[in-house]
């Protein structure tokens, strides 16, 4: 008789909770906890790559050539597992890329399509990105072929701007270096809402203001890329929906006219889908079964033919020549009268009253057919809306002003999130410095760098000064759209100059210093302000003991007034700073979320960030020269002393007032400090305390210094895309 015990038929022998989503997380059971997800994500072991693998690096070796007529070749071959309207996929893969670069916002920079995420939940299962896993899968013999020397971000991207190309309009320009992520991106924040399409109310104060949608989102719904096609909240209103549109597009990076060139050019080409019942499509591909293989939506009544396709619920094409890249789409909007119908599939779009049947585009299977050609509701606000009109009006007017245009925006929309022109790779790359890639000057690299240090110690500013000073220029940076940073010098125009959170009577002091050292020495006043943080920093540390040089790397330049799109600016403006211990007003995110998101967008790991934290407390840099959080004797020393007295049991922690907390000591009750939420959430939380223990133990005070040191050069030298491949 055996011992070994028997596994009851029927039960399952692996726990569950640790393989699917049926197991609850930490934030699950406690829901109100610090999650420090968004810190640890894209780690190296989710990537399949070699770890000396660099794409940027790879890209290069690519047959650039030979790649564009691939892809030209495969507009035109129709695949039967999903055929191609009227025998070309430009339409299917201009929405591919459209929809992948459509999601980026100027609020945080997130979204876009610089990362290929769109491969993943939830992009991939959106109902506004329905079928477009086909459009992926139908690039793959490609992505095959060319290996790793292509992304699936450049691929995506490269396949819309083809596309075009296909149909008539040659691309401004295009630029490969989209680095593939390989998980979803869990930082970007969709909504709140529970359930697809959910009302727009939801995320509107008031819908009918649509100024009032949160922050930091921009479509309308959760699960679009924009604006509802059927009107806002699926009720048609050109009036209504052109605010709506106005303000997303806005928030997406677009100014009128360019809100205009990419709906036009948008709908000049393709269709939409919607000539069937909606209800009879099977699930999205994170829900749809394994024999799927990636695939959802399935529909059963396509029967093999284009024209049964079901995406969006609305059916037809915005003008004759669907294939072709024209005036068509003005030539129908204000050729006709239009009305509200329904769509097959039960959606509200817009069809004329009356057309001659040789102005109908045919049927994408049977050219014996023709069908009338439709309107969405955001279409009809071009017609309807004075400014939209206006701007249509002079496009109809110049059609090769329209061409280049759209050409332009499509170039913006789909290279936004990328960065500034000096990370662009490829034959394609324009020539034109455009104002909303940031453009910087290259910096003198001809001066002597000991000399500028010298003379920068020799000023009466303070570590407190030089280090805040260096902060506040390079905190702007956001990884997620490239954007900000220390280059350039930003921090001396305006808007930043005048930002509350950057201390204008401070930073003027302190700008005006650097400016007599630039003119005496040719540093540019980028390089002055990251060197003098620096020269702040080795002062501290050698007056707790240790003796280190910070990291350097002349060359920033400094850019002018002119150079600087004041109004895309205008986001980057901190709310808060944990670093520096403030916050502008109380929000509905606890102070520690909005450290958090700060720090991602810096590209620290949540380690980085402690030591970040520690080290700047004790160097005095607080906003305003507040004392909370500056748990030490020896201010303006870099030393551990923030760690080791948070973690010392000799004192008791109370409340005193919003966002405010005494430190007591336990057998006097004497006051010994005050902190915020910033400073306490690293004693507080499980992971973030096991950091600071790190860092206050009685061996940790070298290492404090050196993980310091390398965590604020890593800030300082974000945006030094000069420095890698």
């Amino acid at each position: 008789m055996t011992t070994e015990s028997k596994q009851p038929a029927g039960k399952c022998p692996v726990m569950h909770g640790a393989m699917t989503e049926s197991g609850k997380s930490v934030t699950d059971w406690w829901p109100e906890s610090l999650n420090l997800d968004i810190l640890h994500q894209h780690d190296r072991k989710t990537n399949p790559m070699d770890e000396d693998f660099d794409y940027r690096t790879e890209v290069r070796k690519l047959d650039f050539d030979q790649l564009k007529k691939d892809m030209h070749a495969l507009m035109t071959e129709s695949q039967e597992w999903w055929p191609a309207d009227w025998g070309h996929y430009g339409g299917l893969m201009i929405r591919l890329a459209w929809h992948a670069a459509g999601t980026y916002r100027i609020a945080d920079g997130r979204g876009g399509g610089g990362t290929g995420s769109q491969r993943f939940a939830p992009l991939n299962s959106w109902p506004d990105n329905g079928n477009l896993d086909k459009a992926r899968r139908l690039l793959w013999p490609i992505k095959k072929k060319y290996g790793n020397k292509i992304s699936w971000a450049d691929l995506m991207i490269l396949a819309g701007t083809v596309a075009y190309e296909s149909m008539g309009l040659p691309a401004y320009g295009f630029s490969f270096g989209r680095v593939d992520v390989w998980h979803p991106e869990k930082d970007i924040y969709w909504g709140a809402e529970k359930e697809w399409l959910a009302p727009s109310d939801e995320r509107y104060e008031n819908v009918d203001e649509p100024d009032t949608m949160e922050n930091p989102l921009a479509a309308v719904q959760m699960g679009l890329i924009y604006v509802n096609p059927e009107g806002v909240n699926g009720n048609p209103d050109p009036l209504k929906t052109a605010e709506q549109v106005r303000v997303t597009f806005k928030r997406m990076a677009m100014n009128d006219e360019e809100t205009v060139a990419l709906t036009a050019g948008g709908h000049t080409v393709g269709k939409c889908h919607g000539n069937g019942d909606a209800a009879a499509c099977g699930p999205a591909p994170e829900a749809a079964d394994l024999e799927e293989q990636g695939f959802g939506w399935k529909n059963p009544n396509q029967q093999g033919k284009s024209s049964n396709s079901l995406t969006s619920g609305l059916e037809g094409a915005w003008t004759t020549q669907p294939t072709v890249f024209d005036m068509g789409y003005f030539d129908m909007l204000f050729g006709h009268e239009w009305e509200p119908r329904k769509s097959p599939a039960g959606a509200w779009q817009w069809e004329p009253i009356d057309i001659k049947d040789d102005d109908k585009p045919v049927d994408t299977d049977d050219p014996m057919l023709r069908h009338n050609p439709i309107m969405t509701d955001a279409d009809m606000a071009m017609k309807m809306d004075p400014t939209y009109r206006q701007i249509c009006e002079k496009f109809m007017a110049d059609p090769e002003y329209f061409r280049d245009s759209f050409a332009r925006a499509w170039f913006k929309l789909t290279h936004r999130d990328l960065g500034p022109k000096t990370r662009y790779i490829g034959p394609d790359v324009p020539d034109e410095d455009l104002i909303w890639q940031d453009p910087v000057p290259a910096g003198n690299t001809d001066y002597c760098v000991e000399t500028v240090k010298k003379r920068i110690a020799e000023t009466n500013l303070s570590i407190a000064e030089m280090v805040s000073t260096a902060w506040d220029s390079a905190r702007t940076f956001r990884g997620s759209d490239m954007r900000g940073g220390a280059n350039g010098a930003h921090i001396r125009l305006a808007p930043q100059k005048d930002w509350e959170g950057n201390e204008p009577v401070r930073l003027t002091k302190v700008l005006e210093t650097y400016k007599t050292i630039s003119a005496e020495t040719g540093a540019s006043i980028a390089d002055i302000i990251v060197l003098a943080g620096g020269v702040g920093i080795e002062q501290a540390a050698r007056a707790a003991g240790y003796d280190v040089l910070v990291p350097f790397h002349k060359g920033r330049g400094d850019a002018s007034q002119e150079m600087t799109d004041v109004e895309s600016f205008e986001p980057l403006e901190p709310v808060a700073d944990g670093f520096r211990n403030w916050q502008k007003q109380n929000y509905v995110v606890k102070p520690e979320e909005l450290m958090l998101d700060r720090a991602q967008l810096l590209g620290l790991t949540a380690a980085e960030m402690t030591v970040l934290i520690g080290g700047m407390r004790v160097l005095g840099t607080n906003f305003g020269g507040t004392k909370h959080g500056v748990f030490t004797e020896r201010e303006g020393q870099l030393s551990n002393d923030f760690f080791v007295n948070l973690t010392d049991m000799a004192y008791s922690w109370k409340p005193a007032g919003d966002n405010l907390y005494e430190i007591r000591d336990r057998k006097t009750d004497a006051l010994k400090w005050t902190a915020t939420r910033f400073d306490l959430v690293f004693g507080s939380n499980s992971i973030l305390r096991s950091y600071a223990e790190v860092y206050a133990q009685d061996d940790a005070g070298e290492k404090f210094v050196k993980d310091f040191v390398k965590s604020w050069t890593k800030v300082m030298n974000a945006d030094r895309f000069d420095l890698l491949s």
